[in-house]
């Protein structure tokens, strides 16, 4: 069914000029299914690269765990999560938002989608912990909290067993999801994005310009398919572009590390191109440091930082005098250290 353009709009401009006023937005069934196609679709790509990436990392939530998806809206975060790990893997699904027409909305579809899951719907307010070992899926809710919801939500945070964040990739709220890693990284094992359960290395005077985001690439028909040829005019969104941060924390492996190594580096936004070389951001260990990697070097990887940075964006360095000598990438498989082929290049950002 074709959405309803005057509900997104409408919709799209409550997302940008008031995002933390709080409340009940969710005033019909039909809006939240035009959200669901649309808006909250283009939040399902990033969950898909999220996920992706945990999968490659051989990482997966605690078998028998129930998924409560928090602030569900739509209920795409908690949908991808069952899809991506199986609904067997989990116990149960407990959606939770302020809204009971979302919370209804987000049970129904999750029925539908797996017809075999126990979906319970929980309250909007009190202590919605389920007793059993819980996987806490939290989608795009920071910049809609006020003081008092984030200590409560921090407060969930600290009882999960394992925690699946994704937020926008905007710069204050990125550093804002740092800010909650650094408070949590003495209780869980921070799996992804790092490499390491250090201490953040943008958090340091000379990184207080950047901040920890990523990019995804749309699938295809983003870019053959009529509607969102249209959505993309009518509401000025740039399709080419995915911007996103995350974090994904596991009490259960607090104090160890999982799949990747502190050799491995992650490259944050995207590499600069300059006349012979590139530079890129890369989050390692020791901090985040600018390395430049000259054409001459390496000329494969090179020519793949020309096109994108292969996904998930991995690499062990090899360094000479400070710069990339070459580079070696984290298969799409996860198991083995691997060149692999480029996607296309996503070169701007829009939310």
């Amino acid at each position: 069914m074709r959405p309803d353009f005057a509900l997104l709009e409408r919709l799209r401009t409550r997302f940008l000029d008031a995002p933390a006023e709080g409340g009940d937005y969710w005033d019909s069934p039909e809006l939240l299914a035009a959200y669901d196609s649309t808006f909250a679709e283009r939040i399902g790509w990033k969950w898909d690269s999220v996920l992706a990436e945990l999968r490659a990392r051989r990482w997966a939530p605690p078998a028998g765990s129930v998924v409560l998806d928090w602030g569900c809206g739509s209920g795409v975060a908690g949908r991808r999560v069952l899809a991506a790990f199986g609904a067997a893997h989990f116990s149960r699904l407990v959606v939770h938002d302020r809204s009971a027409l979302a919370r209804r909305f987000a049970a129904e579809r999750a029925t539908a989608a797996f017809p075999g899951l126990a979906v319970e719907q929980a309250p909007d307010w009190g202590d919605v912990a389920p007793a059993q070992p819980f996987t806490l899926v939290l989608s795009h809710v920071l910049n809609e909290l006020s003081p008092v919801e984030s200590a409560a939500l921090l407060a969930l945070v600290r009882r999960a067993a394992a925690v699946l964040w994704v937020e926008p990739g905007t710069s204050d709220v990125a550093r804002a999801l740092v800010a909650l890693r650094e408070n949590l990284r003495s209780e869980f094992t921070v799996v992804a994005p790092c490499t390491h359960n250090r201490a953040c290395g943008l958090l340091t005077p000379e990184n207080q310009r950047h901040w920890c985001h990523h990019f995804t690439r749309p699938p295809i028909e983003a870019f053959t398919n009529a509607f969102w040829s249209e959505f993309s005019l009518r509401l000025s969104i740039d399709l080419r572009s995915l911007p996103y941060s995350f974090v994904v924390l596991d009490r259960a492996a607090a104090g160890s590390t999982v799949a990747v190594t502190e050799e491995w580096s992650r490259i944050l936004g995207e590499p600069r191109e300059y006349k012979g070389h590139f530079k890129v951001l890369s989050c390692e260990a020791a901090g985040v440091t600018e390395r430049m990697l000259q054409q001459r070097d390496d000329k494969p990887l090179f020519k793949a930082f020309r096109r994108s940075v292969p996904a998930p964006p991995l690499f062990v360095w090899q360094l000479r005098d400070g710069k990339i000598a070459s580079g070696r990438h984290w298969s799409a498989a996860g198991d083995t250290p691997a060149e692999s082929a480029p996607d296309e290049a996503q070169n701007q950002a829009v939310e």
